[in-house]
Protein backbone atom coordinates (compact mmCIF):
# COMPACT_ATOMS: atom_id res chain seq x y z
CA UNK A 1 0.00 0.00 0.00
CA UNK A 2 1.24 3.73 -0.87
CA UNK A 3 0.59 6.45 1.68
CA UNK A 4 0.85 9.02 -1.00
CA UNK A 5 2.20 9.81 -4.61
CA UNK A 6 4.78 11.93 -2.88
CA UNK A 7 6.55 9.77 -1.09
CA UNK A 8 7.59 8.11 -4.38
CA UNK A 9 11.88 7.52 -5.04
CA UNK A 10 12.01 9.03 -8.29
CA UNK A 11 15.24 7.03 -9.59
CA UNK A 12 12.89 4.09 -8.98
CA UNK A 13 10.08 5.51 -10.22
CA UNK A 14 11.47 6.44 -13.78
CA UNK A 15 12.21 3.15 -14.54
CA UNK A 16 8.74 1.80 -14.10
CA UNK A 17 6.99 0.70 -17.31
CA UNK A 18 4.07 -1.67 -16.02
CA UNK A 19 1.43 -0.74 -13.53
CA UNK A 20 2.14 -2.61 -10.73
CA UNK A 21 0.11 -4.47 -8.24
CA UNK A 22 0.93 -3.97 -4.64
CA UNK A 23 0.85 -6.55 -2.57
CA UNK A 24 -1.19 -10.49 -1.76
CA UNK A 25 -3.20 -11.36 1.02
CA UNK A 26 -4.24 -14.72 2.23
CA UNK A 27 -5.35 -16.17 5.61
CA UNK A 28 -6.77 -19.76 7.14
CA UNK A 29 -9.25 -20.54 9.86
CA UNK A 30 -8.83 -23.82 11.98
CA UNK A 31 -6.38 -25.77 10.23
CA UNK A 32 -3.41 -27.95 11.58
CA UNK A 33 -1.11 -27.16 8.70
CA UNK A 34 -2.35 -23.22 8.69
CA UNK A 35 1.29 -21.68 8.28
CA UNK A 36 2.40 -24.27 5.44
CA UNK A 37 -0.95 -23.66 3.45
CA UNK A 38 -0.46 -19.67 4.03
CA UNK A 39 3.14 -20.07 2.64
CA UNK A 40 1.96 -22.13 -0.27
CA UNK A 41 -0.97 -19.34 -1.09
CA UNK A 42 1.68 -16.28 -0.78
CA UNK A 43 3.30 -18.21 -3.25
CA UNK A 44 0.62 -18.52 -5.08
CA UNK A 45 0.35 -14.94 -5.46
CA UNK A 46 4.27 -14.29 -5.91
CA UNK A 47 3.25 -11.72 -9.02
CA UNK A 48 1.48 -9.16 -6.32
CA UNK A 49 4.43 -8.57 -4.44
CA UNK A 50 8.17 -9.66 -4.61
CA UNK A 51 9.87 -7.54 -2.04
CA UNK A 52 8.63 -8.89 1.16
CA UNK A 53 6.39 -11.39 2.46
CA UNK A 54 5.24 -12.44 6.22
CA UNK A 55 3.05 -14.72 8.16
CA UNK A 56 1.29 -14.17 11.48
CA UNK A 57 0.33 -17.56 13.54
CA UNK A 58 -2.26 -17.76 16.21
CA UNK A 59 -1.88 -20.68 18.36
CA UNK A 60 -4.80 -20.37 20.89
CA UNK A 61 -2.89 -18.59 23.34
CA UNK A 62 0.26 -16.48 21.86
CA UNK A 63 0.76 -15.11 18.63
CA UNK A 64 3.99 -15.23 16.22
CA UNK A 65 5.34 -13.87 13.30
CA UNK A 66 7.57 -14.22 10.86
CA UNK A 67 8.47 -11.35 8.21
CA UNK A 68 11.16 -11.62 5.49
CA UNK A 69 12.79 -9.37 2.38
CA UNK A 70 12.44 -11.10 -1.04
CA UNK A 71 10.22 -14.36 -2.00
CA UNK A 72 8.50 -16.40 0.06
CA UNK A 73 9.84 -19.57 -1.73
CA UNK A 74 13.19 -18.39 -0.34
CA UNK A 75 12.00 -18.55 3.50
CA UNK A 76 8.92 -20.14 3.73
CA UNK A 77 9.36 -23.51 2.77
CA UNK A 78 11.53 -25.20 5.62
CA UNK A 79 10.04 -26.57 8.41
CA UNK A 80 12.55 -24.85 10.64
CA UNK A 81 10.76 -21.26 9.87
CA UNK A 82 6.94 -22.76 9.84
CA UNK A 83 7.72 -24.71 13.08
CA UNK A 84 8.15 -20.87 14.29
CA UNK A 85 4.26 -20.04 12.92
CA UNK A 86 2.67 -22.77 15.17
CA UNK A 87 -1.24 -23.01 15.62
CA UNK A 88 -4.22 -23.38 13.54
CA UNK A 89 -5.07 -20.33 12.35
CA UNK A 90 -2.41 -17.78 10.03
CA UNK A 91 -2.93 -14.65 7.60
CA UNK A 92 -0.23 -13.48 5.50
CA UNK A 93 1.02 -11.26 2.81
CA UNK A 94 3.10 -10.49 0.22
CA UNK A 95 4.51 -6.71 -0.58
CA UNK A 96 5.39 -4.55 -3.96
CA UNK A 97 7.44 -1.80 -2.41
CA UNK A 98 6.53 1.77 -3.93
CA UNK A 99 9.48 3.77 -2.79
CA UNK A 100 13.42 3.03 -2.10
CA UNK A 101 13.34 1.47 1.47
CA UNK A 102 12.57 -1.97 1.46
CA UNK A 103 12.32 -2.22 5.82
CA UNK A 104 10.95 -5.17 8.01
CA UNK A 105 9.04 -2.95 9.58
CA UNK A 106 6.66 -2.24 6.95
CA UNK A 107 6.34 -5.94 5.99
CA UNK A 108 3.01 -7.00 6.79
CA UNK A 109 0.85 -8.40 8.41
CA UNK A 110 1.28 -6.47 11.21
CA UNK A 111 0.49 -7.22 15.30
CA UNK A 112 -1.13 -5.39 17.67
CA UNK A 113 -1.72 -6.17 21.16
CA UNK A 114 -4.87 -3.96 22.24
CA UNK A 115 -7.01 -3.63 25.45
CA UNK A 116 -9.16 -6.09 23.88
CA UNK A 117 -6.60 -8.64 23.10
CA UNK A 118 -4.17 -9.15 19.99
CA UNK A 119 -5.11 -8.10 16.24
CA UNK A 120 -2.96 -9.01 13.27
CA UNK A 121 -3.95 -7.38 9.83
CA UNK A 122 -2.83 -7.47 6.41
CA UNK A 123 -4.01 -5.21 4.03
CA UNK A 124 -4.17 -4.82 0.34
CA UNK A 125 -4.90 -1.21 -1.39
CA UNK A 126 -4.15 2.34 -0.88
CA UNK A 127 -6.29 4.81 1.52
CA UNK A 128 -6.68 8.18 -0.33
CA UNK A 129 -7.27 9.79 3.53
CA UNK A 130 -4.46 8.19 5.16
CA UNK A 131 -2.34 11.08 5.77
CA UNK A 132 -5.19 13.23 7.03
CA UNK A 133 -6.05 10.54 9.34
CA UNK A 134 -2.40 10.06 10.60
CA UNK A 135 -1.54 13.70 11.62
CA UNK A 136 -5.09 13.40 13.64
CA UNK A 137 -3.78 10.40 15.04
CA UNK A 138 -0.54 11.63 15.75
CA UNK A 139 -2.03 15.02 17.15
CA UNK A 140 -3.75 12.54 19.55
CA UNK A 141 -1.05 10.64 21.30
CA UNK A 142 -0.63 7.79 18.74
CA UNK A 143 2.75 6.44 18.05
CA UNK A 144 3.55 4.74 14.61
CA UNK A 145 6.15 2.80 14.09
CA UNK A 146 6.11 2.55 10.30
CA UNK A 147 4.89 5.00 7.41
CA UNK A 148 2.46 2.51 6.54
CA UNK A 149 -1.41 3.59 5.98
CA UNK A 150 -2.08 0.44 7.11
CA UNK A 151 -1.06 0.89 10.87
CA UNK A 152 -3.53 3.98 10.46
CA UNK A 153 -6.60 1.20 10.29
CA UNK A 154 -4.99 -0.39 13.21
CA UNK A 155 -4.74 2.58 15.18
CA UNK A 156 -8.46 3.76 14.58
CA UNK A 157 -9.14 0.16 15.28
CA UNK A 158 -7.55 0.66 19.07
CA UNK A 159 -8.70 4.09 19.65
CA UNK A 160 -12.50 3.30 18.89
CA UNK A 161 -14.86 3.66 22.26
CA UNK A 162 -17.02 0.76 21.03
CA UNK A 163 -17.29 -2.37 23.53
CA UNK A 164 -16.99 -5.32 20.64
CA UNK A 165 -14.23 -5.97 17.69
CA UNK A 166 -16.82 -6.02 15.11
CA UNK A 167 -18.19 -2.89 15.98
CA UNK A 168 -14.41 -1.20 16.68
CA UNK A 169 -13.94 -2.26 12.92
CA UNK A 170 -17.07 -0.91 11.80
CA UNK A 171 -16.14 2.12 13.73
CA UNK A 172 -12.87 2.45 11.80
CA UNK A 173 -14.11 1.76 8.36
CA UNK A 174 -16.12 4.78 8.29
CA UNK A 175 -13.57 6.63 8.72
CA UNK A 176 -11.15 5.54 6.23
CA UNK A 177 -11.21 6.22 2.57
CA UNK A 178 -10.23 4.58 -0.42
CA UNK A 179 -9.70 1.12 -2.18
CA UNK A 180 -8.72 -1.84 -0.03
CA UNK A 181 -9.23 -5.58 1.00
CA UNK A 182 -8.47 -6.54 4.64
CA UNK A 183 -7.97 -9.90 6.52
CA UNK A 184 -7.86 -9.54 10.61
CA UNK A 185 -7.31 -11.73 13.32
CA UNK A 186 -8.17 -12.05 16.12
CA UNK A 187 -8.09 -14.56 19.19
CA UNK A 188 -11.47 -15.64 17.91
CA UNK A 189 -12.43 -14.46 14.49
CA UNK A 190 -11.37 -14.39 11.13
CA UNK A 191 -12.27 -11.25 9.32
CA UNK A 192 -11.99 -10.38 5.56
CA UNK A 193 -13.38 -6.80 4.79
CA UNK A 194 -13.81 -5.28 1.27
CA UNK A 195 -14.07 -1.93 0.53
CA UNK A 196 -18.06 -0.26 -0.34
CA UNK A 197 -16.66 -0.09 -4.68
CA UNK A 198 -15.10 -3.45 -4.23
CA UNK A 199 -11.97 -1.82 -6.43
CA UNK A 200 -9.43 -4.38 -4.62
CA UNK A 201 -10.45 -8.06 -4.93
CA UNK A 202 -10.63 -10.51 -2.08
CA UNK A 203 -12.83 -13.89 -2.85
CA UNK A 204 -13.67 -16.87 -0.41
CA UNK A 205 -12.45 -20.59 -0.03
CA UNK A 206 -13.03 -23.89 2.19
CA UNK A 207 -10.82 -26.99 2.50
CA UNK A 208 -12.87 -29.09 4.66
CA UNK A 209 -14.09 -27.22 7.41
CA UNK A 210 -11.51 -24.44 7.50
CA UNK A 211 -12.62 -21.41 5.57
CA UNK A 212 -10.10 -19.15 3.50
CA UNK A 213 -9.73 -15.61 2.49
CA UNK A 214 -7.17 -14.98 -0.61
CA UNK A 215 -6.72 -12.04 -3.08
CA UNK A 216 -7.39 -14.57 -6.50
CA UNK A 217 -8.84 -17.91 -6.54
CA UNK A 218 -5.48 -19.23 -7.66
CA UNK A 219 -4.25 -19.20 -4.35
CA UNK A 220 -6.74 -21.62 -3.34
CA UNK A 221 -6.34 -24.09 -6.16
CA UNK A 222 -2.70 -24.55 -4.74
CA UNK A 223 -3.97 -25.40 -1.24
CA UNK A 224 -6.83 -27.86 -2.82
CA UNK A 225 -9.18 -25.22 -1.82
CA UNK A 226 -12.91 -25.01 -3.04
CA UNK A 227 -13.90 -21.63 -4.53
CA UNK A 228 -17.04 -20.54 -2.38
CA UNK A 229 -17.39 -16.88 -3.50
CA UNK A 230 -16.45 -13.30 -3.68
CA UNK A 231 -16.42 -10.78 -0.84
CA UNK A 232 -18.86 -8.61 -2.09
CA UNK A 233 -18.24 -4.81 -2.09
CA UNK A 234 -18.92 -3.04 1.50
CA UNK A 235 -19.00 -6.89 2.77
CA UNK A 236 -17.40 -7.40 6.40
CA UNK A 237 -17.02 -11.73 6.49
CA UNK A 238 -16.29 -13.69 10.12
CA UNK A 239 -15.49 -16.64 10.56
CA UNK A 240 -15.69 -18.59 14.12
CA UNK A 241 -16.35 -21.62 15.44
CA UNK A 242 -16.22 -23.25 11.83
CA UNK A 243 -19.73 -20.62 11.07
CA UNK A 244 -19.32 -17.78 8.38
CA UNK A 245 -21.57 -14.95 8.83
CA UNK A 246 -21.49 -11.46 7.16
CA UNK A 247 -22.88 -7.97 7.19
CA UNK A 248 -22.71 -4.81 5.11
CA UNK A 249 -22.74 -1.94 7.29
CA UNK A 250 -21.83 0.87 4.32
CA UNK A 251 -24.54 2.64 2.39
CA UNK A 252 -25.20 0.60 -0.68
CA UNK A 253 -22.79 1.36 -3.78
CA UNK A 254 -22.44 -0.07 -7.21
CA UNK A 255 -19.22 -2.28 -7.40
CA UNK A 256 -16.36 -0.78 -9.35
CA UNK A 257 -13.70 -3.42 -9.32
CA UNK A 258 -10.18 -2.89 -10.52
CA UNK A 259 -10.46 -3.15 -14.52
CA UNK A 260 -6.69 -3.80 -14.65
CA UNK A 261 -7.25 -6.63 -12.51
CA UNK A 262 -9.54 -8.24 -15.48
CA UNK A 263 -6.36 -7.06 -18.41
CA UNK A 264 -3.36 -7.34 -16.38
CA UNK A 265 -2.73 -8.14 -12.33
CA UNK A 266 -4.78 -11.46 -11.63
CA UNK A 267 -3.02 -14.56 -12.93
CA UNK A 268 -4.32 -15.86 -16.26
CA UNK A 269 -5.54 -18.91 -14.39
CA UNK A 270 -7.83 -16.67 -11.46
CA UNK A 271 -11.25 -16.90 -11.64
CA UNK A 272 -12.82 -13.37 -11.57
CA UNK A 273 -16.56 -12.86 -11.93
CA UNK A 274 -17.01 -16.53 -13.30
CA UNK A 275 -14.51 -16.50 -16.01
CA UNK A 276 -10.54 -17.25 -16.04
CA UNK A 277 -8.61 -13.98 -16.57
CA UNK A 278 -6.79 -15.60 -19.50
CA UNK A 279 -10.38 -15.49 -20.90
CA UNK A 280 -10.93 -12.09 -20.34
CA UNK A 281 -7.47 -10.85 -21.84
CA UNK A 282 -8.46 -13.53 -25.12
CA UNK A 283 -11.53 -11.05 -25.15
CA UNK A 284 -9.58 -8.17 -25.36
CA UNK A 285 -7.67 -9.09 -28.40
CA UNK A 286 -10.33 -9.93 -30.53
CA UNK A 287 -12.15 -6.68 -29.65
CA UNK A 288 -8.71 -4.60 -30.60
CA UNK A 289 -8.95 -7.07 -33.58
CA UNK A 290 -12.66 -5.95 -34.83
CA UNK A 291 -11.05 -2.03 -34.37
CA UNK A 292 -7.87 -2.26 -35.87
CA UNK A 293 -7.71 -3.87 -38.94
CA UNK A 294 -4.15 -4.44 -41.05
CA UNK A 295 -2.78 -5.81 -43.33
CA UNK A 296 0.47 -7.45 -41.71
CA UNK A 297 2.52 -11.15 -41.64
CA UNK A 298 2.65 -11.69 -38.19
CA UNK A 299 0.63 -11.16 -34.68
CA UNK A 300 3.27 -11.26 -31.87
CA UNK A 301 2.89 -10.84 -28.20
CA UNK A 302 5.12 -8.63 -25.82
CA UNK A 303 5.47 -11.82 -23.43
CA UNK A 304 3.92 -12.64 -20.92
CA UNK A 305 1.42 -10.37 -20.56
CA UNK A 306 0.19 -9.87 -24.38
CA UNK A 307 0.22 -12.98 -24.86
CA UNK A 308 -3.83 -13.70 -24.74
CA UNK A 309 -4.42 -10.76 -26.08
CA UNK A 310 -2.32 -11.65 -28.75
CA UNK A 311 -4.19 -15.10 -28.89
CA UNK A 312 -7.35 -13.29 -29.50
CA UNK A 313 -6.37 -10.96 -31.92
CA UNK A 314 -4.61 -13.78 -34.46
CA UNK A 315 -7.77 -16.03 -33.82
CA UNK A 316 -10.22 -13.03 -34.93
CA UNK A 317 -7.72 -11.36 -37.80
CA UNK A 318 -7.10 -14.83 -39.07
CA UNK A 319 -3.57 -13.84 -39.04
CA UNK A 320 -0.54 -15.37 -38.37
CA UNK A 321 0.02 -16.12 -34.41
CA UNK A 322 4.40 -16.37 -33.36
CA UNK A 323 6.57 -15.69 -30.60
CA UNK A 324 8.56 -12.93 -32.35
CA UNK A 325 10.54 -12.34 -28.77
CA UNK A 326 10.92 -14.81 -26.26
CA UNK A 327 11.25 -13.87 -22.78
CA UNK A 328 13.96 -14.45 -19.93
CA UNK A 329 12.12 -16.10 -16.80
CA UNK A 330 15.70 -16.49 -14.98
CA UNK A 331 16.82 -12.11 -14.95
CA UNK A 332 14.99 -11.16 -11.30
CA UNK A 333 14.54 -7.75 -9.57
CA UNK A 334 17.78 -7.65 -7.67
CA UNK A 335 19.66 -8.22 -11.61
CA UNK A 336 23.31 -6.19 -10.68
CA UNK A 337 23.72 -3.24 -13.13
CA UNK A 338 27.38 -2.40 -12.62
CA UNK A 339 28.20 0.10 -16.20
CA UNK A 340 26.64 2.42 -18.01
CA UNK A 341 27.20 -0.22 -20.69
CA UNK A 342 25.37 -2.88 -18.97
CA UNK A 343 22.65 -0.26 -18.17
CA UNK A 344 22.09 0.74 -21.77
CA UNK A 345 21.43 -2.95 -22.94
CA UNK A 346 18.04 -1.87 -20.91
CA UNK A 347 15.01 -4.42 -22.35
CA UNK A 348 17.21 -6.72 -23.93
CA UNK A 349 18.28 -8.65 -20.34
CA UNK A 350 15.02 -9.87 -20.07
CA UNK A 351 13.76 -9.96 -24.32
CA UNK A 352 15.04 -11.37 -26.77
CA UNK A 353 13.74 -11.52 -30.44
CA UNK A 354 13.64 -14.84 -32.82
CA UNK A 355 15.12 -12.90 -35.78
CA UNK A 356 14.57 -15.61 -38.64
CA UNK A 357 10.87 -15.25 -37.53
CA UNK A 358 10.35 -11.61 -38.02
CA UNK A 359 12.54 -10.88 -40.54
CA UNK A 360 11.52 -9.58 -43.59
CA UNK A 361 7.76 -9.54 -42.17
CA UNK A 362 5.08 -6.70 -41.48
CA UNK A 363 4.93 -7.30 -37.35
CA UNK A 364 1.43 -6.67 -35.47
CA UNK A 365 2.71 -6.12 -31.84
CA UNK A 366 0.41 -6.89 -29.43
CA UNK A 367 0.67 -5.43 -25.71
CA UNK A 368 -1.84 -5.56 -22.74
CA UNK A 369 -1.09 -1.82 -21.81
CA UNK A 370 1.03 1.37 -22.46
CA UNK A 371 2.25 2.99 -19.68
CA UNK A 372 5.61 5.34 -20.23
CA UNK A 373 6.57 3.77 -23.60
CA UNK A 374 10.25 3.50 -22.78
CA UNK A 375 10.03 0.09 -23.00
CA UNK A 376 7.81 -0.24 -26.19
CA UNK A 377 10.21 1.99 -27.98
CA UNK A 378 12.87 -0.53 -27.12
CA UNK A 379 11.18 -3.61 -28.11
CA UNK A 380 10.38 -1.54 -31.55
CA UNK A 381 13.39 -1.44 -32.17
CA UNK A 382 14.78 -4.48 -31.22
CA UNK A 383 12.39 -5.81 -34.06
CA UNK A 384 13.97 -3.62 -36.59
CA UNK A 385 16.79 -4.93 -35.14
CA UNK A 386 16.18 -8.60 -36.07
CA UNK A 387 14.74 -7.34 -39.70
CA UNK A 388 11.35 -6.67 -39.21
CA UNK A 389 10.14 -4.97 -42.14
CA UNK A 390 7.05 -3.02 -40.37
CA UNK A 391 6.36 -2.68 -36.93
CA UNK A 392 2.51 -1.77 -35.83
CA UNK A 393 1.95 -1.80 -32.45
CA UNK A 394 -1.70 -2.60 -31.12
CA UNK A 395 -2.73 -1.89 -27.10
CA UNK A 396 -5.07 -4.16 -25.48
CA UNK A 397 -6.71 -1.35 -23.46
CA UNK A 398 -7.44 2.21 -23.80
CA UNK A 399 -5.18 4.72 -23.43
CA UNK A 400 -3.72 5.34 -19.72
CA UNK A 401 -4.31 9.25 -19.16
CA UNK A 402 -4.94 9.48 -15.47
CA UNK A 403 -2.96 7.99 -11.88
CA UNK A 404 -4.17 5.59 -9.42
CA UNK A 405 -4.78 6.27 -5.68
CA UNK A 406 -6.33 2.76 -4.63
CA UNK A 407 -3.46 0.53 -4.56
CA UNK A 408 -1.72 0.80 -7.88
CA UNK A 409 1.97 1.69 -8.59
CA UNK A 410 2.22 4.10 -11.34
CA UNK A 411 4.33 7.14 -12.79
CA UNK A 412 2.43 10.44 -12.13
CA UNK A 413 0.40 12.07 -14.46
CA UNK A 414 3.27 13.95 -16.21
CA UNK A 415 4.81 10.59 -16.84
CA UNK A 416 2.38 8.77 -18.58
CA UNK A 417 2.76 8.80 -22.39
CA UNK A 418 -0.61 9.37 -22.84
CA UNK A 419 -1.46 12.19 -20.72
CA UNK A 420 -0.66 14.70 -22.95
CA UNK A 421 0.17 13.33 -26.45
CA UNK A 422 -1.94 12.59 -29.03
CA UNK A 423 -1.62 9.41 -30.90
CA UNK A 424 0.46 10.67 -33.90
CA UNK A 425 3.06 11.82 -31.06
CA UNK A 426 2.75 8.59 -29.11
CA UNK A 427 3.70 6.64 -31.90
CA UNK A 428 6.42 9.07 -33.12
CA UNK A 429 7.81 8.25 -29.31
CA UNK A 430 8.20 4.51 -29.56
CA UNK A 431 9.09 4.81 -33.64
CA UNK A 432 6.30 2.02 -34.53
CA UNK A 433 4.84 1.92 -38.12
CA UNK A 434 1.45 2.37 -36.42
CA UNK A 435 -0.29 3.32 -33.21
CA UNK A 436 -3.75 1.85 -31.93
CA UNK A 437 -5.17 1.30 -28.30
CA UNK A 438 -8.46 -0.38 -27.74
CA UNK A 439 -11.33 1.93 -27.79
CA UNK A 440 -13.44 2.27 -24.10
CA UNK A 441 -16.43 0.86 -25.41
CA UNK A 442 -14.29 -1.90 -26.82
CA UNK A 443 -12.81 -3.07 -23.19
CA UNK A 444 -16.37 -2.88 -22.28
CA UNK A 445 -17.72 -5.08 -24.85
CA UNK A 446 -14.55 -7.41 -24.09
CA UNK A 447 -15.45 -7.85 -20.24
CA UNK A 448 -19.47 -7.57 -20.05
CA UNK A 449 -20.47 -7.99 -23.63
CA UNK A 450 -22.13 -4.20 -23.85
CA UNK A 451 -20.38 -0.42 -24.29
CA UNK A 452 -19.82 1.18 -21.09
CA UNK A 453 -22.92 3.00 -18.81
CA UNK A 454 -21.27 6.35 -18.59
CA UNK A 455 -23.71 7.15 -15.60
CA UNK A 456 -22.87 3.65 -13.96
CA UNK A 457 -19.57 2.56 -15.12
CA UNK A 458 -19.24 -1.35 -14.39
CA UNK A 459 -15.84 -0.54 -13.23
CA UNK A 460 -12.89 1.51 -11.79
CA UNK A 461 -11.43 2.78 -15.10
CA UNK A 462 -10.11 5.90 -14.04
CA UNK A 463 -6.60 5.41 -15.56
CA UNK A 464 -8.73 6.15 -19.08
CA UNK A 465 -11.67 8.31 -18.43
CA UNK A 466 -10.42 10.01 -14.94
CA UNK A 467 -13.94 9.41 -13.36
CA UNK A 468 -12.54 8.11 -10.04
CA UNK A 469 -14.97 6.43 -7.50
CA UNK A 470 -13.23 8.45 -4.54
CA UNK A 471 -11.42 11.32 -4.98
CA UNK A 472 -8.15 11.52 -2.59
CA UNK A 473 -8.87 13.60 0.37
CA UNK A 474 -5.12 13.71 0.99
CA UNK A 475 -3.54 16.94 -0.67
CA UNK A 476 -0.96 14.87 -2.76
CA UNK A 477 1.04 17.52 -4.04
CA UNK A 478 1.05 20.22 -1.06
CA UNK A 479 0.38 18.37 2.22
CA UNK A 480 3.24 18.66 4.47
CA UNK A 481 4.74 15.97 6.21
CA UNK A 482 5.57 16.42 9.50
CA UNK A 483 6.80 12.96 10.51
CA UNK A 484 10.27 12.72 9.52
CA UNK A 485 10.12 8.91 8.62
CA UNK A 486 7.63 9.97 6.06
CA UNK A 487 10.87 11.91 3.76
CA UNK A 488 13.35 9.46 4.70
CA UNK A 489 12.01 7.71 1.11
CA UNK A 490 10.31 4.53 3.22
CA UNK A 491 7.56 2.31 2.00
CA UNK A 492 4.88 1.56 3.45
CA UNK A 493 2.97 -1.57 0.97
Amino acid sequence: MRISLIQKNKLKKSKLDKLREECGIFGISNHQDSSALVALGLHALQHRGQEGCGIVSFDGKNYHSEKRQGLVGDHFTDQETLRKLPGKFAIGHNRYSTTGETSLRNIQPFFADLHMGGLSLAHNGNLTNALLLREILVKDGAIFRTTSDTETIVQLIAKSKRDRFLDKLVDALFQIQGGYSLILMTNKKLVGVRDPFGIRPLVIGKLNSSYIFASETCALDIVGAKFIREVENGEIVTIENDSIKSIKPFPKQKERPCVFEYIYFARPDSIIDGKCAYEYRKNLGSELAKEADINADLVVPVPDSGVPAALGFAENSKKKFELGLIRNHYVGRTFIEPTQNIRSLGVKLKLSSTKTIVKGKSVILIDDSLVRGTTCHKIVKMLYEAGAKEVHVRIACPEIKFPDFYGVDMPTKEELLAHDKDNKEMCDYIKAKSLKFLSLDGLYKALTGSKRNNNYPQFSDHYFTGEYPIKPSDDLNGLKIRQLSLLSGASNN
